[in-house]
């Protein structure tokens, strides 16, 4: 009964509503990872609800992205297994060149609105961000999506990429989040959210 209902999460109507709660909850759970390590080293700070709040809606926000363009991914690159390497391959440039900077963009797009940021205010840290993020993903994903394309049947790739995105979460968490260098003007939040 209980593996019946398991496996209803990942297929039909279901799959959607499961790929996009599992994007928000681990995004979410990436930034509690980040806060309470930030917390071991400095005991005063508060865990901020807010905050993972805000980074569970985008994540929730991501996935139906990330959903619907692994469908189309299967779609237009059909393969699975070794013996179709030179099409995964292609799958994961592709991937890396179109998703990575569009999903990385919403990111901080997503969460400097919610945090009250201008939209130019999110576009300048995004361009402050960007490359540092894009240089990392380029370290974890391309094996990660290997992996993926090759061994994972198409309806568990976003749950897949969710479980691995827990430490990337945390990355993308602590980049969002870190303190600025001295001389540099940190982003700004409304009154409303950085208490939240």
């Amino acid at each position: 009964m209980l593996l019946r209902s398991w496996r209803s999460l990942f297929s039909g109507r279901l799959l959607l509503l499961t790929n996009t709660v599992s994007c928000g909850g681990l995004l979410a759970a990436g930034d509690v990872l980040q806060q309470e390590w930030h917390r071991r080293k400095h005991p005063q700070s508060q865990l901020q609800l807010g905050r993972t709040g805000r980074m569970f809606v985008v994540g929730c926000s991501l996935g139906p992205l990330m959903h619907y363009w692994y469908l189309w991914l299967d779609w237009a690159f059909p393969a699975r297994g070794v013996r179709c390497l030179r099409t995964v391959l292609k799958k994961v440039l592709i991937d890396q060149l179109v998703a990575s900077p569009t999903m990385g963009a919403w990111y901080f797009m997503a969460i400097g609105t919610l945090e009250g940021q201008s939209l130019q205010e999110s576009w300048d840290e995004l361009k402050e961000k960007f490359w540092e993020m894009y240089k990392a993903d380029w370290s974890v994903w391309p094996a990660a999506q290997i992996l993926n394309f090759l061994f994972v049947p198409p309806p568990f790739r976003v749950a897949y990429v969710n479980v691995v995105t827990l430490g990337w979460d945390t990355y993308l968490s602590y980049l969002k989040h870190r303190p600025h260098s001295p001389g540099q003007e940190p982003p700004r939040q409304s009154q409303s959210s950085a208490g939240a």
